[in-house]
């Protein structure tokens, strides 16, 4: 009985999130299709946002002392910013002034925030810390998303939308990989002291999906990517599509354990209950917060 409820468990599982990753890839898809500039950081903004307000409420929920709605206020604020200046309505472009201007304000106001409250021990530390992570972790991190759209020189108002479905993808790939396989044939644990669950042969499972994904979107849909993996020559363009392939699977296996020390030192399982199965929105775009990034600075540095 207990083997037949635990099987069953295993199933319930596996169909609820399949169901909410065919219910987002179809919401994503309808932004891919609609070409809408806005539709793309609109997408992006409302999931930053929304795993900010997760993180803060994890916070609380495990007794860390944190600033939550100067932390909400912060991402809010720089995801409407950048986000003018993205779509034009502000400038040509992205100054290069704001991310240091965002980390500024992030860093003086959490201590000034702090200095309402008595120091006891280490609490202080913590609050400013947590605060500071909170904005650097996911609103900065997660809008290269949003940046990538407009990475790329071309024609029509998303220009890289090829370029962010195919990140989505190898990341997306990745965690769908390592979950399908290391729930099948998973044996010997990868770091059970952060994340019980992984396991090397899911591991091996991730990096198989992420080159599918990687390589399968860059044969379909390689004209829409010009210039993309004719960067690193030395590797020609397959090799360069197999490059990142792996190092954005390897850096979304990083993203996921890191939420996975997030939650384990708070005691908490799941970020949020908005997706079945799979949990909040901070567990659906921890893995692009590590992955986005070095796309947008392979586009602007080496492709």
């Amino acid at each position: 009985m207990g083997e037949n409820s635990k099987a069953n468990g295993k199933r319930a599982v596996f169909i609820r999130r399949t169901a909410s990753t065919l219910g987002l890839w179809a919401v994503v898809g309808l932004a891919f299709a609609s070409r809408w500039a806005w539709a793309y950081v609109g997408l992006v903004g409302f999931l930053a946002i929304l795993a900010s307000v997760e993180y803060f409420q994890m916070l609380k929920a495990g007794g860390m002392k944190c600033f939550p709605r100067f932390g909400w206020l912060l991402a809010v604020v720089y995801s409407v910013v950048l986000y003018l200046f993205l779509l034009g309505f502000w400038g040509g472009g992205v100054p290069e002034w704001l991310d240091g201007a965002a980390i500024f304000v992030a860093t003086a106001g959490a201590f000034t925030l702090q200095l309402r409250h008595p120091i006891r021990g280490t609490e202080p530390l913590q609050a400013v810390a947590s605060s500071l992570i909170g904005f650097v972790y996911l609103p900065f991190l997660f809008n290269f998303a949003a940046r990538i759209v407009f990475a790329v020189p071309g024609e029509g108002e998303v220009p890289g939308a090829a370029l962010l479905l195919w990140v989505i993808a190898v990341t997306k790939f990745t965690d769908m990989g390592a979950y399908i396989v290391g729930s099948a044939i998973g044996k010997h644990k990868m770091i059970p002291h952060v994340s019980p669950g992984k396991t090397w042969q899911g591991f091996g499972g991730a990096m198989f999906f992420a080159l599918l994904a990687g390589c399968g979107l860059y044969a379909i849909f390689h004209k829409d990517m010009p210039g993309f993996a004719t960067g690193l020559h030395v590797l020609g363009g397959w090799g360069a599509v197999v490059g990142l392939s792996l190092v954005l699977a390897l850096l979304a296996v990083v993203g996921d354990l890191a939420e996975s020390v997030v939650k384990r030192s708070l005691g908490i399982k799941d970020s949020g209950h908005m997706l079945p199965g799979i949990g909040g929105a901070l567990d659906l775009i921890d893995s692009l917060c590590f992955t986005t990034p070095v796309l947008y600075f392979y586009l602007k540095w080496v492709g």
